[in-house]
């Protein structure tokens, strides 16, 4: 009697064992729901406004949502030398949905009622920054009630991640939002400027991401340099960013570096593919760029050289 028992106290703990199991695997499922972050300073009706924007790309599908406080923006961005506090306002929103692997960070800015209210940062400088942060292989969406600079919706995006456990580095973070602070503190230095464009920017720095994890987190400040120098004659930036602007791209790859952003085995592919995006969405820019006429000397021998040895092996 007393091995009947033993036995079947066995068979009841194998048996809650199993459940226990498999409810910690649907609870881990449940991370890859989308999550809808919404400023805290919305009233009633902004939040089904932000909600139904936001959300229009799911057809229906399930999602959660979070606050985002001035407590987050503290927590986030006042590392990187913002000046927020707990009562500051939040109406930028966002969205983040979990992509399939390998195809990168993907953001959109939503109009809100037929108006883009995103005055300051562009698609582009949000999928840099995602990047340096951290992020993979992601689909954000942004959005915003009221005109503003949009800040409050990455911020989001971070305490999305911490919600479902993969809290970011905060270095990274860090590190992302200075990126934002600087690239979109150039594009508005070259507003207008002939020769300059954001997309050019953007894909000079993401190039310069993907040439530096190809080296690894031991690259020196001078091959730094070199790279930006590289990517800024390659996008044709030669004539419009000075060398303000330059040393702020260099200081700000080097504190990406530091920050272990290339430690990540996925950085340098998800560069790679954030440059493609880039040049893709901006087509009617970069089309121009790529004519033999307008590539730079050292392009020109490097595909001289890669047609004469495929010429060989032909």
């Amino acid at each position: 009697m007393k091995k009947s028992l033993t036995l079947i106290t066995a068979i009841l703990l194998s048996v809650v064992a199993i459940f226990s199991f498999s409810k910690k695997e649907t609870v881990l499922a449940d991370d890859d729901t989308p999550v809808v972050t919404l400023g805290t300073s919305l009233t009633e009706s902004q939040k089904q406004g932000t909600l139904k924007t936001l959300t229009a790309a799911l057809n229906g599908s399930n999602y959660q949502t979070i606050t985002v406080t001035g407590s987050d923006l503290v927590k986030y961005l006042n590392p990187s030398g913002d000046n927020f506090t707990t009562s500051s306002g939040v109406w930028s929103s966002a969205m983040i949905q979990k992509a399939n692997r390998g195809s990168g960070i993907n953001v959109k800015i939503l109009d809100y009622n037929g108006k883009n209210n995103i005055t300051t940062i562009t698609a582009n400088q949000y999928k840099n920054a995602a990047l340096t942060a951290g992020i993979t292989d992601a689909n954000i969406y942004v959005t915003s009630a009221i005109p503003i600079d949009g800040s409050g919706a990455l911020a989001g995006v971070y305490a999305a991640y911490a919600k479902n456990g993969n809290a970011l580095n905060q270095k990274q973070v860090n590190a992302a939002q200075d990126e934002m602070n600087t690239l979109s503190g150039i594009t508005k230095e070259n507003k207008n400027k002939d020769g300059y464009s954001d997309a050019q920017l953007n894909n000079a720095v993401a190039g310069a991401k993907s040439e530096m994890a190809k080296q690894g987190q031991n690259i020196s400040d001078s091959q730094i340099r070199d790279i930006v120098n590289n990517q800024i004659n390659i996008n044709h930036l030669g004539n419009t960013i000075n060398n303000n602007q330059k040393n702020q791209i260099i200081n700000l790859l080097i504190e990406i570096r530091d920050s272990g952003a290339l430690k990540n085995g996925d950085f340098k592919g998800q560069a790679a593919k954030l440059s493609n995006q880039i040049e893709n969405g901006a087509k009617n820019i970069f089309n121009k760029f790529n004519t033999p006429e307008n590539r730079n000397f050292f392009q020109q021998i490097w595909d001289s050289i890669v047609n004469f040895f495929s010429g060989l092996f032909k």
